[in-house]
């Protein structure tokens, strides 16, 4: 099953069942997060909508946080000169930094100069959870979603610690839906890939992450709770482009493309304008 989160005609974001190039709305009062927590048994469909007539909100509006990944795959640890960590290497990105699918990638140039693509996948969690194995971990997940963990290299580098430099307004682009366990299968073996202006410049397998989904959530279930919307982004594979040689950064007018099989494509524009 496929659940996008789009904004109805009063502005509100609401939850619907996506089926082909149709969006069917559903007769639920609530956004996504309270989808997740109240799980409602078979909700009416609404009158079907094409994709292309609605404005996707992010795959979650109201998380109540946001845990990212560093170097977890071995490909990317190397590019950037480094070794696969031991354990699960965690930070966070702000609430601030999601985005939709069509919703536009901004930054100000005065800010930064030096802005990166992730393909990541997503993974949104069902329920409360604490302390839970890797053998009962994937239990906990509501569904899977693309990711983009947008990336000012300038200040994440410079700061020696990456939080500012990840949570920028519009730095986590999310979605476009997320597709429940059922339909998604094992998170591993899904083929993941970013493509820059039409052209492909990360293409790996969910497969040849370092920790793999049900190792990195039982791992943060042990050191804090984790919530009903929670996004975990599970990292990147190689061919980012702060360590190509030259280096590529985004541009104003840039498209970049994150695209998961048995997901779909989370398409953004980017937006560099200083500030009023």
């Amino acid at each position: 099953m496929k659940l996008a989160q789009y904004y109805h005609k009063d502005g509100n974001p609401r939850v619907a069942l996506v089926e082909g190039q149709r969006l069917f709305p559903l007769t639920f009062d609530g956004d996504m997060l309270d989808y997740i927590v109240t799980r409602p048994r078979k909700p009416e469909r609404g009158e079907a909508l094409p994709l292309d007539e609605i404005t996707f909100a992010p795959a979650v509006l109201r998380t109540p946080k946001i845990i990212a990944l560093g170097l977890n795959y071995k490909d990317h640890a190397e590019e950037s000169k480094g070794k696969p960590p031991e354990n699960p290497l965690i930070f966070a990105k702000f609430p601030n930094s999601l985005a939709a699918h069509g919703a536009d990638i901004r930054w100000d140039p005065k800010i930064t100069a030096k802005v990166d693509y992730e393909a990541e996948l997503a993974v949104i969690i069902g329920n409360t959870t604490r302390d839970c194995s890797p053998q009962t971990a994937l239990n906990h997940v509501f569904g899977y979603t693309c990711a983009n963990d947008v990336s000012a290299r300038d200040l994440q580098f410079g700061d020696k610690q990456w939080v500012r430099g990840k949570s920028l307004d519009t730095f986590c682009p999310l979605g476009p839906w997320i597709v429940t366990p059922e339909e998604f299968g094992r998170p591993e073996g899904h083929g993941i890939s970013c493509t820059l202006n039409g052209t492909l410049m990360q293409d790996s397998d969910t497969g040849n992450m370092v920790f793999p989904v049900a190792e990195v959530i039982s791992f943060l279930s042990k050191h804090f709770t984790l919530y009903p919307g929670d996004v975990i982004l599970t990292g990147t594979p190689a061919g980012v482009g702060a360590f190509r040689d030259p280096s590529v950064y985004l541009k104003d007018g840039d498209e970049v493309v994150i695209e998961i099989e048995g997901i779909g494509r989370l398409v953004n524009r980017c937006v560099a304008v200083p500030k009023a």
